[in-house]
């Protein structure tokens, strides 16, 4: 499998490049894509938002086998989850799938690197099949509606195995 990196045009070059660089210490095989335009058909004018599950979609039609596509934005973006139609998230991934999209908009401002690396993290290892993770300082956890990335220091050693058997690396997380 090969990691696409999907950069939208409102994400800077800087960060892309940044994100690769975490996500090939865990995944070394990764691509960057030359940067388009988040698809019309993604945005919630009512919210000025992007909807992650058109992103997704989008993403997803334009990812062959044997890739897994990761879409980067600094929107805001959000899902129907219950019966809130539209719930502002920081990522979303098919489970498993070939596309998810994580954003930078809902990050504190302290660490966002990392805080951003670890989202993209969580939602590629959605893509490889796995659900959330009852151990808090897992990279899986459940946001539950806040951030709690500072919390999280590495995927548990349940999760770890599974991505390891999925071919994944962590020599250098």
């Amino acid at each position: 499998m090969t990691i696409l990196i999907q950069p939208f045009k409102d994400f800077s070059a800087e960060n892309v490049t940044e994100t690769a660089e975490g996500i090939r210490k865990v995944y070394p095989n990764v691509k960057i894509l030359n940067a388009i335009d988040l698809p019309e058909n993604a945005y919630y004018k009512d919210r000025n938002r992007y909807r992650a599950d058109s992103i997704i979609k989008f993403l997803d039609g334009r990812t062959k086998e044997g890739f897994v596509t990761i879409g980067l934005t600094s929107k805001d973006i959000s899902v129907t989850k219950g019966k809130i139609k539209d719930y502002g998230i920081m990522g979303l991934g098919y489970r498993p799938g070939k596309a998810c999209v994580a954003s930078t908009y809902r990050l504190n401002k302290n660490n966002t690197d990392e805080q951003f690396f670890k989202i993209a993290i969580h939602e590629l290892g959605h893509t490889q099949g796995l659900k959330h993770c009852p151990e808090k300082t897992c990279f899986m956890r459940d946001a539950e509606g806040g951030n709690p990335t500072n919390e999280e220091k590495d995927f548990c050693p349940t999760c770890k195995t599974f991505l390891i058997n999925k071919n994944w690396k962590f020599n250098s997380i």
